[in-house]
């Protein structure tokens, strides 16, 4: 991946098999039309989520932007940096999943992270002119959060609160993805050298009846 602060030959044994993931879940979702959306830093403060809709994130604006809007469609959340080995062909990939699914109930949502690597260190503008620019992504594009530590985003808190196995509860490095289905429950979480492509779960995930 060319990240000098990073060896998933030494640090991350499942590099190996790059389409594994585990299957795992904590308790047991129509978007706004706007290409390259961006949305700001989340804002929770209930304290005991049961669902992924409990959440709320702000957008550019400072408007609050409820995921109970996505009920009834099939995530798929990302964290995401700008300078990373993996972006271009991340992005690219996540361009191509979201033009194929969108139609059939697909949202993709990226999270910007400036926690592996100082790899996402511009702004919330600045990434979101990157990314439409140089991807022409339409899925939305959230403000920057933290994904780990004590100032970790909520809403990150509990999708790493699934058991997950190997994983442990700490998100790796960029673009680790997590799959939640049409009834808001967190089916898979893939390890951040997953090709979003070799994702079949998401075709599946579709064809349910929620």
């Amino acid at each position: 991946m060319g990240h000098r602060l990073f060896d998933p030959t030494r640090s991350l044994a499942p590099v190996l098999f790059p389409a594994l993931h585990f299957e795992g879940s904590p308790t047991t979702g129509d978007r706004k039309s706007k290409s390259c959306r961006s949305f700001s830093m989340a804002s929770q403060t209930m304290q005991d989520p049961r669902s992924i809709y409990d959440f709320t994130v702000k957008d550019a604006d400072g408007k609050d932007v409820s995921l109970d809007m996505y009920k009834g469609k099939v995530m798929l959340i990302v964290n995401v940096a700008s300078k990373c080995g993996m972006t271009n062909s991340n992005y690219t990939e996540l361009n191509h999943l979201y033009n194929k699914y969108k139609g059939q109930g697909l949202e993709i949502m990226a999270f910007p992270c400036n926690q592996f690597g100082d790899e996402e260190p511009g702004t919330n503008a600045q990434i979101t002119e990157f990314v439409c620019t140089r991807f022409k992504s339409e899925f939305p594009i959230f403000g920057k959060i933290e994904v780990n530590g004590p100032n970790a985003a909520p809403l990150y808190t509990f999708l790493k609160s699934g058991k997950w196995g190997i994983f442990g509860d700490d998100i790796q490095w960029n673009f680790v993805k997590f799959l939640v289905d049409k009834n808001g429950t967190i089916a898979h979480r893939y390890y951040p050298t997953t090709s979003p492509l070799t994702a079949e779960d998401i075709k599946e995930l579709l064809e349910t009846t929620s």
